[in-house]
C-alpha cells in the first residue's frame, strides 16, 4: 500500500518520542504514533504502510532488536524502513542492530542535525526502492523473480498463482484512473490479507497494473483461492455507482467504437504447480503461469484454473485444467 503519513515509534512505552523525532516528523508532514507493545507494531505494519518505524533501543535493546528481526524476517513487513536509536554502550549494539535488519542505526552522540539527515535519507531510499511497487508497496518484479527462484531451489510442493482483473480497462475509462487505483489497492489488500491469514509462508507480489503474482504451499492452494474469489466478488461491486451496481453492467465502447455491455469486474487466477515435475528455470514457470492466466480470463466470472500438465508439455488442453471456485471440488487428481 502507499506509505501513509505516520511514523511508528516503539520503545516499550518507557519514554516519550524524542524532540528530534517530533521535529523531523513535523517538517515532513508526518504524525508520530507511539506504540507500546511489539504485537501492536506488527499489527499496524500489516494493516498499513507507515512511512517508517523508529525504535529506541535504550530502554530494552533485546526487545527492540527482536522486534526488528521479526519485521524484517517477514516478506509482508520487511519493506517498512526501520531506524533504531541505540545508546553509546555497549559498543557492539550498533552492529547487532544492523544484523537484525535495521535500515539505519543512529548512535547516541551524533548531532541532532545528523539524526534528522539520516532519517530523511531513510525515507528517500524507501521512496526510490525499485524492488517495491510504487502503487501498492507490494514486492515488485525483482522480488518476484527471487521468490520463484527460491521456490524452484527448495523443490517442495508449491503453487504459483497469476491473478488479473477482468474488465479493468473499461472501468478505468468510465470511472477515471484514480478510481482504478483504488481497485488495484483493494485487490492488493484482498490478496495480501488472505494469503497472510491462510498461508503465512506465502508471498504476494505486484507485477504492475492489474497483474499480481502470489505463491503458496500446494496444500493451501484450494483454500486460499476459494476464499479470495468470493471476497473479491463481494467487495468489488461497491466500487461502482449504485445504478451500475444494481444493473450489473454499464454501457461502454470497444476499440471499434461499438457500444456494448461491460460486466462488473471479476478476478481470473491462473495456477501452475510443480506437482507433476520440475521446471527448469523461473522464465518457464512465469510463462506457464501467464498462459494459464490467459486461459482463466476466457472463462466468465471469477475463477481459478490449475494447470495439470507436465512442465515439458506444450499446448493448452482444457481437459487437463481444473476450473472451480469451490475448493472442495478442485482437489481431484488429473
Amino acid at each position: 500500500m502507499p506509505a501513509d503519513k505516520t511514523v511508528l515509534y516503539f520503545d516499550g512505552g518507557r519514554n516519550e518520542p524524542s524532540p528530534v523525532l517530533i521535529r523531523f516528523a513535523g517538517e515532513h508532514g508526518l504524525t508520530v504514533v507511539p506504540l507500546t507493545q511489539p504485537d501492536d507494531v506488527i499489527e499496524r505494519t500489516n494493516r498499513s504502510f507507515p512511512a517508517c518505524l523508529v525504535m529506541d533501543a535504550g530502554p530494552d535493546p533485546d526487545a527492540a532488536l527482536r522486534l526488528c528481526a521479526r519485521l524484517k524476517g517477514d516478506p509482508f513487513s520487511s519493506i517498512v524502513p526501520v531506524a533504531i536509536f541505540v545508546p553509546a554502550s555497549p559498543q557492539g549494539l550498533p552492529s547487532r542492530g544492523l544484523e537484525s535488519g535495521a535500515d539505519e542505526v543512529l548512535r547516541d552522540g551524533i548531532s541532532d542535525r545528523e539524526r534528522r539527515l539520516r532519517l530523511e535519507l531513510l525515507l528517500r531510499r524507501a521512496a526510490r526502492d525499485v524492488s517495491v511497487h510504487p502503487t501498492t508497496r507490494l514486492p515488485g518484479t525483482v522480488q518476484i523473480e527471487r521468490e520463484l527462484g527460491r521456490r524452484l531451489e527448495e523443490g517442495t510442493p508449491f503453487a504459483v498463482c497469476y491473478a488479473d482483473l477482468d474488465h479493468f480497462k473499461e472501468f478505468n475509462d468510465r470511472y477515471s484512473y484514480t478510481r482504478g487505483d483504488r481497485v488495484i489497492l483493494l485487490t492488493a489488500m484482498i490478496l495480501r490479507d488472505m494469503v497472510r491469514a491462510l498461508a503465512p509462508e506465502g508471498f504476494v507480489g505486484h507485477i504492475g497494473g492489474d497483474d499480481f503474482i502470489f505463491t503458496l504451499p500446494l496444500a493451501k492452494l484450494d483454500r486460499v483461492c476459494g476464499e479470495i474469489l468470493p471476497l473479491f466478488d463481494e467487495l468489488i461491486p461497491f466500487q461502482y455507482t449504485p445504478e451500475d451496481r444494481v444493473a450489473g453492467y454499464f454501457l461502454g465502447k470497444d476499440r471499434r467504437g461499438t457500444i456494448h455491455r461491460v460486466p462488473l469486474m471479476t478476478l481470473s487466477i491462473g495456477v501452475v504447480t510443480n506437482r507433476l515435475g520440475d521446471f527448469a528455470h523461473t522464465a518457464q514457470l512465469g510463462e506457464r503461469a501467464a498462459e494459464m492466466k490467459s486461459f482463466a480470463k476466457s472463462i466468465p466470472g471469477s475463477v481459478y484454473v490449475v494447470d495439470r500438465r507436465h512442465p515439458s508439455t506444450t499446448g493448452l488442453d482444457p481437459a487437463v485444467a481444473t476450473t472451480d471456485t469451490n475448493p472442495e471440488d478442485s482437489r481431484s487428481e488429473p
